[in-house]
């Protein structure tokens, strides 16, 4: 079973975190995704930029809007993602644990739904 592991980043927390022990958080993150991923836990694996870099697209009777920055406003913000492979939510939860950004932030933890699945069930 798929599961998607959000990394919701606090700049307020991550910015009392002295800047050589952000780089060892850093590294020690990115060791145990190597680990997670030669133990086949870890498909995917991806950091995004800065919220102030985003731009969300709404369309609405047949009008496109495009605005700056996230949707809310929000303390946390979404700062990567990991895609992994887990037997059932509570592994996958236990592998989500095990970030480091947990410390100083929030992992939201969502299965994915099967896509193929979907399109039988839709005819697509």
């Amino acid at each position: 079973m798929k599961f998607l592991v959000m990394i919701y980043n606090d700049d307020s927390l991550l910015g009392d975190v002295p800047a050589d022990e952000a780089k060892s958080m850093m590294r020690e993150c990115l060791l145990h995704a190597d680990e997670l991923r030669d133990q086949g836990y870890l498909l995917d694996s991806q950091q995004l930029e800065a919220p102030t870099t985003a731009k969300s697209v709404r369309v609405r009777g047949g009008r496109t809007t495009i605005t700056d920055g996230p949707f809310a406003e929000t303390k946390e913000y979404l700062g990567g993602f990991n895609l992994i492979e887990a037997e059932n939510m509570d592994e996958a939860l236990r592998i989500a644990a095990q970030f480091p950004w947990a410390n100083s932030g929030c992992i939201e933890v969502r299965p994915v739904r099967d896509i193929g699945m979907v399109r039988q069930a839709v005819g697509a």
